[in-house]
């Protein structure tokens, strides 16, 4: 299998409210960059939603690594799936978003890394810049 980094972020200008998420794939050289947004919606929606839809662009089976700034999604994927899975996603947030990321990642083996945001890291600056442009557009936009 390919080894895959996703760098991911997600942005919401208000917490519900315009959001962006964007994605980098890398291997070895080459880069996609995935990117969108969502009205009336959350930090931590966008943050998740920017992992799914970087999955969702590759063409095979990959290992994984996700880089990202959001505990909930670094620790969510790493520490606490296996049990909210096992709980049937009852009382947690974003049960959709979960069980769709369950349901894309099923062929991929995925591991997390947590870095820390605002902090110089070039792909997670560029992810996050991405991320509120996106957000922005859809504010300028008026959407909601």
């Amino acid at each position: 299998m390919k080894s895959i980094t996703l760098f991911s972020d997600g942005s919401s200008l208000g917490n519900p409210g315009f959001g962006g998420y964007c994605a980098i794939l890398r291997f070895k050289d080459k880069e996609k960059i995935v990117s969108g947004g969502e009205d009336n919606t959350t930090n931590n929606r966008m943050e998740l939603k920017a992992v799914i839809e970087g999955i969702k662009a590759l063409k095979e089976p990959c290992n994984i690594e996700v880089v990202s700034d959001s505990s909930y999604v670094t620790k969510g994927i790493s520490e606490w799936l296996k049990g909210w899975i096992a709980k049937g996603f009852v009382k947690i947030k974003n049960p959709d978003l979960w069980i769709e990321f369950v349901e894309v990642s099923k062929s991929h083996s995925i591991k997390t890394k947590w870095v820390k945001g605002h902090n110089g890291h070039a792909e997670n600056e560029k992810c996050d810049e991405i991320a509120k442009s996106e957000a922005e557009k859809l504010r300028a936009k008026g959407v909601k």
